[in-house]
C-alpha cells in the first residue's frame, strides 16, 4: 500500500510529466511545419540572395518548407524587431546582418527598438567584402581618382548604400573620413533599389556587398574601384584592394547569420545551428557562395559554425563598430 506521502509524490511526478511532456515532444519532433526565415531588406539584396541559398538547402534536410519573408526598413531594425515580438516557437527566425546585429545598437543608441540580448544568435553562413564602385557615367577609373574629383567637387557627388547603418553606409563613412571628402549619403530600403538607381546614373558612387553587386560588375554596367578587405577576390581579381588603392584605413567585411527571439527552445537551437554548419560544409554550397565573393564562416577550428562560436563573434562585432561610429560621427537622424 502506497503512504500518503508516496501517493502525493506519484500524483506530483504525473502532474509535472503532463504539463512538460507536449513541450518535450514538440522540441523532439520539430520542424512539423514551415519555417519563416526573415529578411530585414529588400528581395534582390544580398541578404536576399544568401538567405534564399541557406532556406533551400535547409528545406531539404529538414524535411519542411524554409520560406523568405522580406520585411525591410530603418536598416534592418523594422524586421529583426519583428522577430523579437513573434512567439520563440522555433518556427521563426531572423537572417541577421552585420547592421542589424551589430552596427546599429550604436548607430541608432536610444532609438534602437530591441537589445542584444533580446535575440539567440544561431549560426554565421558567410563573410563577404564590400565593394566600391561607380556609375559608368563618372570620369573615373580608380579610387584614386574618384577621391581627386571629389575633391574638385565637393558636395556634388552622392553616394547610395542600401540603408542607415548597413556595413555599406559605414563603408562609405569611412572613405569620407579616410580620403577627407565630402560625399552626401543617400540612403536606400535596400540594395536593389539603391543598384537601379546607380546603373541608371542618378547616384554617381556607392558601396554594396560582393554577391549582389557581381553580377551587374561582370556585366559591365558599373564600374568597380576598390575590394574593402585584406585581400583580393577570386570572384573579381582584377579590382585592387582599398589598402592596394591607398586607402589602407577603408575595410569593412560583411556578414550574414540566424538569430532567434528569445527563449526559443534550445534543442532547437542546437539543432538548427548544427544544420547551418553542415550545410555551409557542403562542396555545391561553398561553391555557390565562393562564386558571390563569399567566404566560409571561419569561426571554428574546421572553417565552421556553432551558437556559441557566433556569439562571441557579434558581440565582438558590436564593440568593434561602436568604435567605427564614434570615430565618424555618423548618426542615425
Amino acid at each position: 500500500m502506497l503512504t500518503r506521502r508516496a501517493t502525493l509524490a506519484a500524483t506530483a511526478g504525473l502532474l509535472t510529466s503532463a504539463a512538460i511532456g507536449p513541450a518535450f515532444a514538440q522540441t523532439a519532433t520539430w520542424p512539423t511545419r514551415t519555417i519563416r526565415l526573415i529578411v530585414p531588406f529588400t528581395p534582390a539584396g544580398t541578404t536576399d540572395i544568401v538567405a534564399r541559398i541557406l532556406a533551400q538547402r535547409l528545406s531539404e534536410r529538414l524535411g519542411q518548407t524554409v520560406i523568405i519573408e522580406n520585411r525591410p526598413g530603418a536598416g534592418g531594425n523594422v524586421g529583426s524587431d519583428y522577430v523579437v515580438k513573434v512567439e520563440p516557437d522555433g518556427y521563426t527566425f531572423l537572417m541577421c546582418t552585420i547592421s542589424s546585429g551589430a552596427i546599429n545598437y550604436s548607430l541608432y543608441g536610444s532609438k534602437m527598438p530591441y537589445k542584444p540580448d533580446d535575440l539567440i544568435d544561431v549560426g554565421l553562413m558567410t563573410q563577404v567584402p564590400n565593394l566600391i564602385f561607380v556609375t559608368n557615367e563618372l570620369p573615373v577609373k580608380t579610387l584614386a581618382e574618384l577621391v581627386a574629383y571629389a575633391k574638385k567637387n565637393p558636395g556634388k557627388l552622392n553616394f547610395g548604400s542600401s540603408g542607415i547603418g548597413t556595413s555599406l553606409h559605414m563603408t562609405g563613412e569611412l572613405l569620407k573620413t579616410e580620403a577627407g571628402i565630402d560625399l552626401l549619403h543617400v540612403p536606400f530600403r535596400g540594395a536593389g533599389p539603391m543598384l537601379q538607381e546607380v546603373i541608371a546614373g542618378r547616384i554617381e558612387v556607392a558601396v554594396d556587398n560582393l554577391p549582389s553587386v557581381i553580377g551587374h560588375i561582370r556585366d559591365g554596367r558599373l564600374r568597380p574601384l576598390a575590394i574593402t578587405a585584406a585581400a583580393r577576390s577570386a570572384a573579381l581579381p582584377d579590382v585592387p584592394t582599398t589598402a592596394e588603392a591607398g586607402f589602407p584605413g577603408v575595410q569593412a567585411t560583411a556578414w550574414f547569420g540566424v538569430q532567434a527571439p528569445l527563449k526559443t527552445p534550445q534543442q532547437i537551437i542546437d539543432r538548427l545551428g548544427a544544420e547551418i554548419d553542415a550545410v555551409m560544409k557542403e562542396p555545391e554550397t561553398r561553391a555557390k557562395v565562393a562564386d558571390l565573393g563569399g567566404l566560409p564562416p571561419g569561426l571554428t577550428p574546421d572553417g565552421g559554425t556553432t551558437p556559441a562560436a557566433f556569439h562571441a563573434f557579434v558581440r565582438s562585432e558590436i564593440a568593434k563598430w561602436a568604435k567605427v561610429v564614434k570615430q565618424s560621427g555618423a548618426t542615425a537622424e
